[in-house]
């Protein structure tokens, strides 16, 4: 993991046991998956959960051999770990994975680039 990757788990940690929730493991799986997908959203210019061809994380996770795959957080823009995690926590959804108490592992990505971005991808393990 990088530096600010370590920084989001470590966030995303901070606020599960504030409310409640264990604290995730890393997990060096779901980080290949997050790290792939930032990169490929910035590589291939989209931003969504299911890339141009279609797949949805689940797909992207059953070709790494992934099956414990619960749940993905995306984003783009901010520019440190702590802009994300504000950005995430302000949005329900994002806010409901990041304290999904049946998660116990976590994945992280982050994608820089002189043309935009970074990418930023959250990939929760049951």
């Amino acid at each position: 993991m990088t530096a600010a990757e370590d920084q989001v788990l470590a966030l995303v940690n901070a606020q599960r046991t504030a409310n409640g929730c264990t604290a995730l493991s890393y997990s060096g799986p779901l980080t290949v998956l997050a790290q792939n997908f930032s990169a490929e959203m910035a590589v291939r210019n989209f931003f969504d959960h299911t890339d141009p061809d279609g797949k949805t994380p689940w797909d992207r996770a059953a070709a790494l051999g992934i099956t414990n795959l619960g749940g993905e957080n995306i984003a783009m823009g901010q520019q440190t770990p702590a802009d994300v995690m504000t950005a995430w926590m302000n949005s329900a959804g994002h806010r409901a994975n990041i304290l999904n108490c049946a998660y116990h592992s976590l994945g992280v990505g982050v994608y820089y680039s002189s043309t935009g971005g970074p990418w930023w991808t959250q990939d929760f393990g049951f």
